[in-house]
């Protein structure tokens, strides 16, 4: 171990700093269990998705109220991210990693358990603070695992199996239900999550790097977990229909929370919030070009289904199958990007990937009703290719900029800015389905390849911005 003493910062700074991953065999184990805990946090937040009305049905709720089993999972995730990841850089990745694990194995047990719809809302809760604890370490995990001149293939990895796991959902969700009633849904993460446990305790590497004196703030997190709670819920709140008084306080309180949080925030050495990344002009330019990628490739992934069934007249089966074209391309698109970071710069390959995601977008928005479903399957697919050829180079330009005792922060703000732009991306369309009506999914895909435009630009704006010294 080293122990820099250069500058007052750097004495509290204490560690390898020139560590550099893991060596065969124990990397294949350790990426095993960082994406094994990965799917499962992914997955679990859209296999409900098409169980709801059996689980309205048998619990004796209303559909409306069923919603709580899906929202309460993404909002508790909305609300810990950053204390979390700020855990993980005091006690250690792999510490946070692993009582994730376990917090979520209880979740699932507690869900498949639940008789009433109040336990099973609860039980998501809990499911969604393990989510939480392994969403905010996970690429900090990755980047700690593999050697700097292949982070970009375990970073193009990782985006793969988010893709998958995007893709499993719906249809893992679909075969359970017909042979099982829907506790399995939950019943099914238990082994898995039992053995990612094992797996995580004995191979994943401790933190390197720490910060010696640094101790965790419980003001900041409550003040983060009130501030990123308020924004979801007056988003949902409108989607919802809520009266407008109500939603107006909202925002109202989320604004006075938001900016003490703020000014807390900006006089500390090592902020939740994390002013001192965002110092970095290409950490920033990052953080900007992923919200606006994600916020546009929610506004497709919401809005498409509308059109493929309003303007196309497929099913709910079609509608299923078509749109997995969206994310299965990215499967295949994303470890090659991130194969080819060390060839070329990330921000030209973002910027490429959003203009071919661009481009996709604007045809759907102008597509013709009677184009045939290898029209669509392409264009879709030019959304899936353009994204995969972007998030890759993105999220490792993101990892890298930040120091190595930041690099918790770095992998919590890189999962907040997704799900802030996947949360406003929803939200846009539910506005627009207000404003416009009927033609609102075009308008949407219109949006997005604006959006996309936008973040191509910011891509190519950290061609001309240096990377931070190591």
């Amino acid at each position: 171990m080293k122990s820099v003493n250069t500058d007052d910062e750097a004495q509290q700074v204490v560690g390898d700093l020139n560590w550099d991953g893991l060596h065969r065999p124990r990397i294949y184990y350790a990426m095993a269990a960082t994406f094994c805990g990965l799917f499962l946090s992914v997955i679990d937040g859209t296999i409900c998705n098409v169980a709801l009305p059996a689980i309205a049905d048998q619990l004796d709720v209303p559909s409306s109220d069923s919603i709580w089993v899906v929202n309460a999972f993404q909002l508790v995730i909305m609300m810990f991210l950053l204390p979390f990841s700020s855990l993980g850089e005091l006690w250690g990745y792999k510490q946070v990693y692993l009582r994730g694990i376990v917090v979520f194995t209880l979740g699932s047990l507690f869900c498949a358990l639940s008789g009433t719809l109040p336990m099973l809302v609860i039980s998501r809760v809990v499911q969604g603070l393990g989510a939480a604890m392994i969403m905010s370490v996970n690429t900090s995990i990755v980047k700690l695992i593999y050697p700097r001149r292949r982070l970009g293939e375990g970073v193009g990895l990782n985006a793969t199996v988010v893709a998958i796991a995007s893709v499993a959902g719906p249809s893992l969700s679909a075969a359970i239900l017909a042979i099982a009633p829907w506790p399995w849904l939950f019943a099914i993460n238990l082994p898995v999550g039992i053995a990612t446990f094992f797996m995580a305790r004995r191979y994943l590497p401790d933190n390197p790097v720490r910060v010696l004196g640094r101790k965790f703030n419980w003001r900041d997190a409550v003040l983060n977990a009130a501030t990123f709670g308020l924004f979801i819920g007056c988003v949902e709140a409108y989607s919802h229909d809520v009266p407008p008084r109500y939603i107006i306080g909202g925002v109202v309180a989320m604004v006075a929370v938001g900016c003490i949080y703020v000014r807390s925030q900006l006089g500390r050495r090592y902020p939740m919030l994390p002013f001192d990344l965002l110092k970095i002009p290409i950490f920033t330019t990052s953080v900007a070009t992923s919200i606006l990628s994600f916020t546009a490739q929610m506004l497709g992934m919401v809005a498409m289904p509308f059109l493929l069934v309003n303007t196309f007249g497929y099913d709910a089966v079609g509608t299923g199958l078509l749109m997995t074209s969206w994310p299965l391309v990215i499967v295949f698109v994303a470890p090659m990007a991130g194969w080819l970071i060390n060839k070329v710069h990330p921000g030209v390959l973002g910027g490429i990937g959003l203009v071919v995601m661009s481009v996709g977008c604007f045809s759907l928005s102008f597509v013709s009703p009677d184009e045939g479903h290898f029209g669509l399957v392409w264009r879709l697919m030019l959304c899936g290719a353009g994204f995969g050829m972007f998030q890759s180079p993105n999220n490792h330009l993101l990892l890298s900029s930040a120091p190595p005792q930041r690099a918790g922060s770095a992998s919590g703000m890189l999962a907040t800015a997704r799900l802030t732009g996947q949360t406003t991306g929803a939200a846009l369309v539910a506005l627009m389905f207000h404003l416009f009506g009927d033609t609102a999914p075009h308008d949407a895909m219109l949006l997005a390849g604006c959006l996309t435009l936008c973040g191509a630009a910011c891509s190519l704006l950290r061609l001309k911005e240096h990377m931070p010294p190591r």
